[in-house]
Protein backbone atom coordinates (compact mmCIF):
# COMPACT_ATOMS: atom_id res chain seq x y z
CA UNK A 1 0.00 0.00 0.00
CA UNK A 2 1.25 3.47 -0.87
CA UNK A 3 1.97 5.85 2.00
CA UNK A 4 -0.75 8.40 2.72
CA UNK A 5 -0.36 12.10 3.43
CA UNK A 6 -0.82 12.03 7.19
CA UNK A 7 -2.11 15.33 8.62
CA UNK A 8 -2.32 14.01 12.19
CA UNK A 9 -1.57 16.47 15.00
CA UNK A 10 0.50 13.86 16.79
CA UNK A 11 1.86 11.27 16.78
CA UNK A 12 2.65 12.77 13.43
CA UNK A 13 4.35 12.17 10.11
CA UNK A 14 8.10 11.48 10.21
CA UNK A 15 10.62 12.09 7.40
CA UNK A 16 10.69 9.10 5.05
CA UNK A 17 14.52 9.01 4.95
CA UNK A 18 14.51 8.71 8.74
CA UNK A 19 12.03 5.84 8.67
CA UNK A 20 14.02 4.12 5.92
CA UNK A 21 17.27 4.40 7.86
CA UNK A 22 15.63 3.16 11.05
CA UNK A 23 14.24 0.18 9.14
CA UNK A 24 17.65 -0.59 7.68
CA UNK A 25 19.23 -0.44 11.14
CA UNK A 26 16.43 -2.24 12.97
CA UNK A 27 18.18 -5.59 13.42
CA UNK A 28 21.78 -4.39 13.49
CA UNK A 29 22.84 -0.88 14.47
CA UNK A 30 26.24 -0.09 12.90
CA UNK A 31 27.58 -3.62 13.20
CA UNK A 32 26.67 -3.99 16.86
CA UNK A 33 24.58 -7.08 16.10
CA UNK A 34 21.56 -5.72 17.92
CA UNK A 35 18.71 -3.25 17.60
CA UNK A 36 18.79 0.07 19.38
CA UNK A 37 15.72 -1.14 21.25
CA UNK A 38 17.81 -3.95 22.72
CA UNK A 39 20.80 -1.88 23.82
CA UNK A 40 21.73 -1.08 27.38
CA UNK A 41 21.43 2.65 27.95
CA UNK A 42 24.78 2.35 29.76
CA UNK A 43 26.54 0.68 26.84
CA UNK A 44 29.02 2.49 24.62
CA UNK A 45 26.74 2.15 21.58
CA UNK A 46 23.81 3.99 23.11
CA UNK A 47 26.04 6.52 24.86
CA UNK A 48 27.28 7.45 21.37
CA UNK A 49 23.71 7.76 20.05
CA UNK A 50 22.69 9.92 23.01
CA UNK A 51 25.73 12.21 22.85
CA UNK A 52 25.38 12.73 19.09
CA UNK A 53 21.67 13.54 19.39
CA UNK A 54 22.33 16.13 22.09
CA UNK A 55 25.21 17.70 20.15
CA UNK A 56 23.10 17.97 16.99
CA UNK A 57 20.16 19.45 18.89
CA UNK A 58 22.46 22.03 20.48
CA UNK A 59 23.83 22.94 17.06
CA UNK A 60 20.44 23.21 15.37
CA UNK A 61 18.87 25.38 18.09
CA UNK A 62 22.12 27.24 18.86
CA UNK A 63 21.67 26.37 22.54
CA UNK A 64 24.03 28.40 24.74
CA UNK A 65 26.55 26.52 26.88
CA UNK A 66 24.84 27.58 30.10
CA UNK A 67 21.77 25.47 29.32
CA UNK A 68 21.17 21.82 30.15
CA UNK A 69 19.49 19.51 27.64
CA UNK A 70 17.37 16.75 29.17
CA UNK A 71 15.78 13.80 27.37
CA UNK A 72 12.87 12.83 29.61
CA UNK A 73 9.55 10.98 29.58
CA UNK A 74 5.96 11.81 30.45
CA UNK A 75 5.19 14.15 27.57
CA UNK A 76 4.58 17.87 27.87
CA UNK A 77 1.78 17.04 30.32
CA UNK A 78 4.32 15.85 32.88
CA UNK A 79 6.13 19.16 32.52
CA UNK A 80 2.94 20.95 33.54
CA UNK A 81 3.74 19.63 37.03
CA UNK A 82 7.54 19.47 36.82
CA UNK A 83 7.83 23.17 35.97
CA UNK A 84 6.33 24.45 39.25
CA UNK A 85 8.00 21.62 41.18
CA UNK A 86 11.40 22.80 39.97
CA UNK A 87 11.08 26.51 39.24
CA UNK A 88 9.08 28.07 42.08
CA UNK A 89 12.25 28.57 44.14
CA UNK A 90 10.33 29.41 47.29
CA UNK A 91 7.82 31.67 45.55
CA UNK A 92 4.09 31.10 45.72
CA UNK A 93 2.92 32.21 42.29
CA UNK A 94 3.67 32.13 38.57
CA UNK A 95 2.25 33.94 35.55
CA UNK A 96 0.48 32.06 32.76
CA UNK A 97 -0.74 33.35 29.40
CA UNK A 98 -3.79 31.42 28.23
CA UNK A 99 -4.05 30.99 24.47
CA UNK A 100 -5.81 27.64 24.11
CA UNK A 101 -6.61 24.22 25.49
CA UNK A 102 -3.01 23.29 26.30
CA UNK A 103 -2.45 26.55 28.17
CA UNK A 104 -5.56 25.79 30.20
CA UNK A 105 -4.30 22.31 31.06
CA UNK A 106 -0.96 23.75 32.19
CA UNK A 107 -2.75 26.28 34.40
CA UNK A 108 -5.01 23.62 35.89
CA UNK A 109 -2.05 21.43 36.80
CA UNK A 110 -0.08 24.35 38.24
CA UNK A 111 -2.88 25.00 40.73
CA UNK A 112 -1.76 21.89 42.62
CA UNK A 113 1.62 23.48 43.36
CA UNK A 114 1.24 27.26 43.29
CA UNK A 115 -1.09 30.16 42.62
CA UNK A 116 -1.10 30.65 38.86
CA UNK A 117 -1.92 34.18 37.78
CA UNK A 118 -3.59 34.28 34.36
CA UNK A 119 -1.72 37.32 33.11
CA UNK A 120 -3.61 37.39 29.80
CA UNK A 121 -6.18 35.26 28.02
CA UNK A 122 -7.82 35.11 24.62
CA UNK A 123 -10.54 32.73 25.76
CA UNK A 124 -13.13 35.50 25.31
CA UNK A 125 -12.20 35.48 21.61
CA UNK A 126 -12.48 31.69 21.35
CA UNK A 127 -8.70 31.43 21.53
CA UNK A 128 -8.41 32.87 18.04
CA UNK A 129 -5.43 35.12 18.77
CA UNK A 130 -2.38 35.75 20.92
CA UNK A 131 -2.97 38.60 23.40
CA UNK A 132 -0.68 41.54 22.66
CA UNK A 133 1.89 42.02 25.39
CA UNK A 134 0.34 45.39 26.19
CA UNK A 135 -2.65 43.42 27.53
CA UNK A 136 -0.59 41.30 29.93
CA UNK A 137 -0.85 41.86 33.68
CA UNK A 138 2.43 40.40 34.87
CA UNK A 139 3.40 39.94 38.51
CA UNK A 140 6.99 41.18 38.98
CA UNK A 141 7.37 38.69 41.84
CA UNK A 142 6.25 35.68 39.78
CA UNK A 143 8.55 32.67 39.74
CA UNK A 144 8.24 32.45 35.96
CA UNK A 145 6.02 33.38 33.00
CA UNK A 146 4.59 30.42 31.10
CA UNK A 147 3.43 30.53 27.48
CA UNK A 148 2.35 27.91 24.96
CA UNK A 149 4.13 29.07 21.83
CA UNK A 150 1.92 27.04 19.49
CA UNK A 151 -1.54 25.78 20.35
CA UNK A 152 -1.95 22.49 18.50
CA UNK A 153 -5.73 22.42 18.80
CA UNK A 154 -6.59 26.04 18.05
CA UNK A 155 -3.83 26.77 15.54
CA UNK A 156 -2.51 29.91 17.28
CA UNK A 157 1.25 30.57 17.25
CA UNK A 158 3.53 33.15 18.85
CA UNK A 159 5.56 34.73 16.07
CA UNK A 160 7.37 36.92 18.59
CA UNK A 161 9.22 36.40 21.86
CA UNK A 162 7.75 38.13 24.93
CA UNK A 163 9.89 40.35 27.13
CA UNK A 164 9.49 39.26 30.75
CA UNK A 165 12.42 41.16 32.21
CA UNK A 166 14.20 39.31 35.02
CA UNK A 167 11.38 36.78 35.39
CA UNK A 168 12.25 33.55 33.51
CA UNK A 169 10.19 32.87 30.40
CA UNK A 170 9.00 29.26 30.13
CA UNK A 171 7.65 27.89 26.85
CA UNK A 172 5.74 24.79 25.90
CA UNK A 173 7.01 24.58 22.32
CA UNK A 174 5.77 21.06 21.64
CA UNK A 175 4.07 21.59 18.30
CA UNK A 176 6.45 23.97 16.57
CA UNK A 177 9.91 23.32 18.02
CA UNK A 178 12.48 22.70 15.25
CA UNK A 179 10.19 24.33 12.67
CA UNK A 180 12.17 27.59 12.83
CA UNK A 181 15.08 29.09 14.77
CA UNK A 182 14.43 30.10 18.39
CA UNK A 183 16.44 32.57 20.45
CA UNK A 184 16.97 30.10 23.29
CA UNK A 185 18.84 32.65 25.38
CA UNK A 186 15.64 34.64 25.87
CA UNK A 187 13.98 31.72 27.63
CA UNK A 188 14.60 30.25 31.03
CA UNK A 189 13.20 26.91 29.93
CA UNK A 190 11.78 25.37 26.76
CA UNK A 191 10.05 22.01 26.74
CA UNK A 192 8.45 19.91 24.04
CA UNK A 193 6.86 16.54 23.51
CA UNK A 194 8.62 14.84 20.62
CA UNK A 195 5.65 13.49 18.70
CA UNK A 196 5.13 16.48 16.42
CA UNK A 197 8.44 17.53 14.86
CA UNK A 198 11.08 15.41 16.58
CA UNK A 199 10.22 11.75 16.80
CA UNK A 200 7.89 9.13 18.26
CA UNK A 201 5.70 9.66 21.29
CA UNK A 202 7.40 8.88 24.58
CA UNK A 203 10.28 11.35 24.47
CA UNK A 204 10.17 14.84 25.98
CA UNK A 205 12.93 17.40 25.53
CA UNK A 206 13.71 20.04 28.15
CA UNK A 207 16.21 22.86 27.58
CA UNK A 208 16.78 24.66 30.89
CA UNK A 209 19.14 27.44 31.98
CA UNK A 210 21.72 26.38 34.55
CA UNK A 211 20.63 28.83 37.25
CA UNK A 212 17.12 27.33 37.24
CA UNK A 213 18.40 23.85 38.03
CA UNK A 214 18.75 22.69 41.63
CA UNK A 215 15.72 24.33 43.23
CA UNK A 216 13.20 21.49 43.29
CA UNK A 217 10.73 21.50 46.16
CA UNK A 218 11.24 18.89 48.85
CA UNK A 219 8.15 16.98 47.71
CA UNK A 220 9.46 16.57 44.14
CA UNK A 221 9.93 12.91 43.16
CA UNK A 222 13.58 12.19 42.49
CA UNK A 223 12.92 11.27 38.89
CA UNK A 224 11.24 14.66 38.33
CA UNK A 225 14.14 16.70 39.74
CA UNK A 226 15.92 18.54 36.92
CA UNK A 227 19.18 18.57 38.92
CA UNK A 228 19.19 14.81 39.40
CA UNK A 229 18.41 14.21 35.75
CA UNK A 230 21.06 16.69 34.60
CA UNK A 231 23.72 15.16 36.85
CA UNK A 232 22.91 11.75 35.38
CA UNK A 233 22.78 12.81 31.71
CA UNK A 234 19.04 12.10 31.68
CA UNK A 235 19.77 8.53 32.74
CA UNK A 236 18.80 8.47 36.40
CA UNK A 237 16.22 5.98 35.20
CA UNK A 238 16.14 4.17 31.85
CA UNK A 239 15.53 6.85 29.21
CA UNK A 240 13.30 6.42 26.13
CA UNK A 241 16.20 5.01 24.15
CA UNK A 242 14.50 4.37 20.81
CA UNK A 243 12.81 7.79 20.89
CA UNK A 244 16.21 9.42 21.41
CA UNK A 245 17.65 7.41 18.53
CA UNK A 246 14.87 8.48 16.14
CA UNK A 247 15.17 12.09 17.32
CA UNK A 248 18.86 11.92 16.52
CA UNK A 249 18.10 10.75 12.99
CA UNK A 250 15.61 13.62 12.59
CA UNK A 251 18.26 16.09 13.76
CA UNK A 252 20.67 14.72 11.16
CA UNK A 253 17.96 15.03 8.50
CA UNK A 254 17.41 18.66 9.47
CA UNK A 255 21.12 19.40 9.33
CA UNK A 256 21.40 17.83 5.87
CA UNK A 257 18.44 19.93 4.74
CA UNK A 258 20.25 23.12 5.73
CA UNK A 259 19.21 23.67 9.33
CA UNK A 260 16.26 25.45 10.89
CA UNK A 261 16.45 28.58 8.74
CA UNK A 262 15.99 26.43 5.63
CA UNK A 263 13.27 24.44 7.36
CA UNK A 264 11.47 27.69 8.17
CA UNK A 265 11.57 28.77 4.52
CA UNK A 266 9.89 25.53 3.49
CA UNK A 267 7.31 25.77 6.29
CA UNK A 268 6.43 29.34 5.30
CA UNK A 269 5.83 28.21 1.72
CA UNK A 270 3.64 25.29 2.78
CA UNK A 271 1.55 27.38 5.17
CA UNK A 272 1.18 30.19 2.62
CA UNK A 273 -0.13 27.80 0.00
CA UNK A 274 -2.89 26.57 2.31
CA UNK A 275 -3.79 29.91 3.92
CA UNK A 276 -3.84 31.71 0.56
CA UNK A 277 -6.46 29.27 -0.64
CA UNK A 278 -8.50 29.57 2.55
CA UNK A 279 -8.47 33.35 2.17
CA UNK A 280 -9.52 33.19 -1.46
CA UNK A 281 -12.73 31.22 -0.91
CA UNK A 282 -15.91 31.64 1.08
CA UNK A 283 -16.54 27.90 1.10
CA UNK A 284 -13.85 27.37 3.76
CA UNK A 285 -13.04 29.55 6.73
CA UNK A 286 -10.04 30.11 8.99
CA UNK A 287 -10.97 31.03 12.59
CA UNK A 288 -7.55 32.37 13.64
CA UNK A 289 -6.38 36.01 13.50
CA UNK A 290 -4.14 36.37 10.45
CA UNK A 291 -1.12 37.62 12.39
CA UNK A 292 -1.27 34.68 14.82
CA UNK A 293 -1.90 31.79 12.45
CA UNK A 294 0.15 28.69 13.12
CA UNK A 295 2.39 27.36 10.39
CA UNK A 296 2.12 23.88 11.88
CA UNK A 297 -1.56 23.37 12.71
CA UNK A 298 -4.15 24.85 10.35
CA UNK A 299 -7.77 24.59 11.57
CA UNK A 300 -10.49 25.37 9.07
CA UNK A 301 -14.24 25.01 8.67
CA UNK A 302 -16.55 24.24 5.78
CA UNK A 303 -19.48 26.51 4.90
CA UNK A 304 -21.75 23.92 6.56
CA UNK A 305 -20.78 21.34 9.14
CA UNK A 306 -23.26 19.01 7.45
CA UNK A 307 -20.59 18.54 4.80
CA UNK A 308 -17.89 17.49 7.27
CA UNK A 309 -18.53 13.76 7.04
CA UNK A 310 -18.51 13.75 3.26
CA UNK A 311 -15.35 15.85 3.21
CA UNK A 312 -13.47 13.49 5.51
CA UNK A 313 -14.59 10.39 3.64
CA UNK A 314 -13.61 11.84 0.27
CA UNK A 315 -10.26 13.02 1.63
CA UNK A 316 -9.55 9.58 3.08
CA UNK A 317 -10.27 8.01 -0.29
CA UNK A 318 -7.65 10.32 -1.80
CA UNK A 319 -5.02 9.29 0.76
CA UNK A 320 -5.39 12.49 2.82
CA UNK A 321 -5.82 11.28 6.38
CA UNK A 322 -6.36 12.58 9.92
CA UNK A 323 -7.99 15.87 8.88
CA UNK A 324 -10.77 15.84 11.47
CA UNK A 325 -10.53 18.74 13.91
CA UNK A 326 -10.08 18.18 17.63
CA UNK A 327 -13.28 17.05 19.34
CA UNK A 328 -13.32 20.20 21.49
CA UNK A 329 -13.57 22.58 18.52
CA UNK A 330 -14.81 20.52 15.57
CA UNK A 331 -14.20 21.41 11.95
CA UNK A 332 -11.00 20.34 10.22
CA UNK A 333 -7.33 20.61 11.05
CA UNK A 334 -4.35 20.04 8.79
CA UNK A 335 -1.11 19.60 10.71
CA UNK A 336 1.72 20.34 8.30
CA UNK A 337 4.80 19.68 10.38
CA UNK A 338 8.37 19.63 9.10
CA UNK A 339 8.05 16.14 7.64
CA UNK A 340 4.92 16.91 5.64
CA UNK A 341 6.20 17.42 2.08
CA UNK A 342 5.04 20.26 -0.10
CA UNK A 343 3.39 17.64 -2.29
CA UNK A 344 1.08 16.78 0.60
CA UNK A 345 -0.12 20.36 0.97
CA UNK A 346 -0.51 20.67 -2.79
CA UNK A 347 -2.60 17.50 -2.84
CA UNK A 348 -4.76 18.80 0.01
CA UNK A 349 -5.44 22.14 -1.69
CA UNK A 350 -6.22 20.42 -4.98
CA UNK A 351 -8.72 18.16 -3.21
CA UNK A 352 -10.29 21.10 -1.36
CA UNK A 353 -10.79 22.94 -4.65
CA UNK A 354 -12.42 19.88 -6.17
CA UNK A 355 -14.68 19.39 -3.16
CA UNK A 356 -15.72 23.04 -3.32
CA UNK A 357 -16.62 22.72 -7.00
CA UNK A 358 -18.79 19.71 -6.24
CA UNK A 359 -20.50 21.05 -3.09
CA UNK A 360 -20.18 24.83 -3.29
Amino acid sequence: MARVFNFSAGPAVLPEPVLAQAAQEMLDWHGSGMSVMEMSHRGKEFIEIHATAEADLRELLAIPKNYKVLFLQGGAAAQFAMIPMNLLRGKSGADYVSTGQWSKKAISEAKKYCKPNVAASSEGDNFSRVPAQSEWKLDPDAAYVHITTNETIGGVEFHWTPDTGQVPLVADASSHIMSRPMDVGRYGLIYAGAQKNIGPAGLTIVVVRDDLVGHASDATPTVFDFKIQAENDSMYNTPPTYGIYIAGLVFQWLKALGGLSKMEEINVQKAKLLYDYLDATEFYGSPVAVQDRSRMNVPFTLKSDKLDKAFLEAAEARGLTQLKGHRSVGGMRASIYNAMPMAGVQALVAFMREFEREHG
